[in-house]
């Protein structure tokens, strides 16, 4: 089998050192006969969207080139729950085993899918709250008489960019916001909006 380990540490400094994750998941393979090994090592906190690494292990995922993943913790190698679920779904239905080593969980297993059916379910319902907190937030500023959505476009800003195209209908977008210090986008639908 052809198999990737992973590791990943926040920073070298503070006593951060892969090695700590890397020396058992080469002891594990090594226990299960998984000689073909690969070893990725990302150095950056969890939350960064951009792991070279992962990239990496995920585009030979993807290329077929790797036949089973293995890990320290599922925390070190999903930047959250959301991309954890999907990654690993992703990982199943290219046929790529997913071993945490800490969790004692292999994906492979009927316990271990059992295991990822139960985390899925905790990501959606945790997407759900995040769902319901947030319309009840918005519900409660409107009861409260505030108002959502942008900020109203002021009149006078209407004015400043009709009264500049009036003066030179040649004047550009860019032109015209340079000069009433206004987004060029904002200048472009009001131009739109009154040929």
């Amino acid at each position: 089998m052809r198999t990737a380990i992973y590791a990943r540490v926040s920073t070298y400094d503070k006593g951060q050192d892969p090695e700590l994750q890397l020396r058992p998941l080469r002891e594990y393979c090594n226990a299960r006969g998984l000689t073909d090994t690969q070893e990725f090592v990302d150095i950056c906190t969890g939350s960064k969207d951009r792991r070279p690494k992962l990239d990496k292990l995920m585009e030979l995922a993807r290329k077929r080139l790797i036949d089973c993943i293995v890990v320290w913790k599922m925390d070190r190698f999903g930047r959250s729950l959301k991309h954890l679920v999907l990654t690993i779904d992703e990982l199943n239905s290219l046929g790529v085993t997913f071993v945490s080593y800490q969790e004692q969980i292999d994906f492979s297993t009927s316990v271990g899918k059992l295991m990822f059916h139960i985390i899925a379910a905790m990501a959606e319902f945790e997407r759900e709250l995040i769902r319901e907190r947030v319309r009840a937030g918005l519900e409660n500023a409107r009861k409260k008489g505030k108002r959502l959505g942008r900020k109203p476009v002021a009149p006078i800003d209407v004015e400043k960019v009709l009264e500049w195209h009036k003066k030179d209908p040649s004047l550009s977008v860019r032109d015209i916001a340079k000069k009433t210090k206004l987004s060029k986008s904002f200048v472009g639908k009001v131009l739109k909006k009154n040929r």
